[in-house]
């Protein structure tokens, strides 16, 4: 016999399998010898009161087993030999790109201009100690793109365009925990993405795939307004292009300008990284002085309010986790958050980001800051990519050139007051105290500053000088959208040219580029059948 039900219960009954066999008994009188499995199906907390509960949805096997793993697997067949297509870009669009390629009959060859997952942990760690970025093999570049080195959320709260569950589950299929599936926000942690991204791409090289590590992309090949394939130096891949480069290849959107490849400035956030104690945003969201306790994971918050006409929101939550060195090339300071499976960091931080609108770029403050050397002065197309170049070289000027990062008490920040000493923080390069309400645009640091009071009021505790803001963050989503058209997803002009996922400016985090490279992989194929 098999039942599900709805229940509600305790952080120390819902924390073991145990415990909620031992409520169903005694509420729906189950006997407890008799259920031979149970699963979660559905996992949320409600932290609204001061008695905090777990809200289930649990499927009991009573007498009987389940007959499957807890997750959907998809069939990968063997590929060799079949038309192919070529993807750029190893992150999560293109991973799955390539997958439902293989599922669709088509052999992918995927190249990636950094290195694989495990080797780029050695050029990461280089960041920290030596101050030093390699522009091929980084937080953004190498296999697993952006996110692989990140808190590794799979929520999103877009669910038009494609399946959530199917990338959900083909995430389970290659390692991951079937938790993903229950919990209301899920997540994977850095210690486990690595393994889970390595796991796709031996699925990709078992069915007949390739992939090509430090190879970059250097010339896309066209013939008649079609594309034919890519040039890596002196190696030549055919095939329609899935051009999923992540919203960090600068290099990319600079040579498809060049190529006259209609693209539009993209809106975007910037502004910085908010760490707090994590048992202080643990006491805040749990409302008693405990915190999480024994048996309540790191707390979560979300803020979102308008100042002035823009939007002022938190981004990337971090709970019980680590804020990162994220640049990509030299010049550069940039700041991300990252936490492992368990969260269990003494930190929690989240970006903290002001709307961003291409026509923003007319205010005087935004474009005195100073022009990065060496760089030409683009506006159009890639007036926001310069922005964001410019605060970069800004805040790494402000580092004394290193990738220690401008730093200040969020108090302090608040009422235009300098910070003399730090809070111990989680950024290992280091921090430097600095003015940041002095130097970051007037646009960007005013609203901050009032949505911070606003926050302060409606979370007591919240906006308070234990709390430390580490600049910059930029790279919220990619500053360029590469047009395409709607219903083939093919570039406007380009046939066999689809850009993809959050580089492409179509996707925001790791399940929507998923999805996205999803429905590229489909068009290939509708665009292949027309060809033959």
């Amino acid at each position: 016999m098999i039942e599900e039900y709805q229940i509600r219960i305790l952080p120390e009954q819902a924390a073991s399998e145990r415990g909620i066999k031992q409520f169903l008994q005694e509420e729906k009188g189950l006997c407890a010898d008799e259920v031979t499995a149970l699963r979660v199906l559905k996992r949320s907390i409600d932290a609204r009161q001061r008695t905090i509960y777990v809200n289930l949805k649990v499927r009991v096997y009573v007498n009987e087993l389940p007959d499957d793993d807890g997750f959907v697997r998809t069939d990968y067949p063997n590929v060799e030999g079949k038309p192919q297509a070529v993807v750029v870009g190893a992150g999560p669009g293109g991973l799955f790109a390539a997958l439902r390629l293989i599922e669709l009959g088509i052999r992918p060859i995927v190249v990636e201009r950094g290195k694989d997952v495990h080797e780029r942990r050695k050029d990461i760690a280089l960041i920290s100690r030596t101050h030093t970025v390699n522009p091929e093999s980084n937080f953004s570049f190498g296999e697993g793109g952006a996110g692989a080195f990140s808190d590794g959320k799979l929520y999103t709260r877009s669910k038009k365009r494609g399946s959530v569950e199917k990338i959900l589950n083909v995430f389970c299929q290659h390692g991951a925990s079937t938790n993903i599936l229950a919990d209301a926000h899920p997540h994977l942690g850095t210690d486990r993405l690595p393994h889970i991204i390595e796991a796709m791409r031996n699925t990709i090289i078992r069915c007949g795939g390739e992939v090509h590590f430090e190879t970059k992309m250097d010339t896309i090949l066209t013939a008649n307004g079609r594309v034919e394939g890519i040039c890596c130096g002196e190696q030549v891949f055919r095939g329609p292009v899935i051009l999923a480069t992540g919203h960090s290849a600068r290099d990319v959107y600079r040579y498809l300008h060049a190529q006259g490849i209609e693209m539009e400035a993209k809106d975007i956030a910037v502004g910085v990284r908010l760490e707090h104690p994590s048992e202080l945003i643990d006491r805040i969201q749990y409302h008693r002085k405990e915190g999480r306790g024994d048996y309540l994971p790191a707390a979560e918050y979300s803020f979102v309010t308008q100042v002035d006409g823009r939007g002022v929101y938190s981004f990337c939550m971090c709970p019980g986790g680590t804020v990162v060195p994220a640049a990509s090339g030299p010049n550069q300071l940039v700041v991300n958050g990252m936490s492992n499976s368990q969260r269990n960091s003494p930190w929690s931080n989240s970006g903290m980001v002001v709307e961003l609108h291409a026509d923003d770029l007319n205010e005087r403050s935004l474009m005195e800051l100073p022009p990065v050397p060496n760089a030409d002065i683009r506006g159009g197309a890639l007036a926001m990519m310069e922005f964001q170049e410019r605060l970069e070289y800004t805040a790494w000027m402000q580092g004394n050139r290193r990738q220690t990062a401008p730093a200040q008490r969020m108090a302090h920040f608040v009422n235009n007051k300098g910070s003399y000493d730090m809070p111990r923080t989680s950024y290992t390069p280091g921090v430097i105290s600095t003015p940041i309400h002095f130097w970051m645009p007037d646009f960007v640091s005013v609203r901050l500053q009032k949505a911070f009071k606003h926050f302060g009021k409606t979370c007591h505790g919240f906006l308070t000088n234990e709390a430390l803001l580490i600049g910059v963050e930029t790279r919220t989503s990619a500053p360029v959208r590469i047009l395409r058209d709607r219903d083939t997803l093919q570039h406007v002009r380009l046939q066999g040219l689809f850009p993809c996922g959050e580089g492409a400016g179509y996707a925001g985090g790791i399940v929507s580029a998923a999805i996205d490279g999803e429905r590229c992989a489909d068009m290939v194929a509708q665009y292949l059948k027309n060809q033959a």
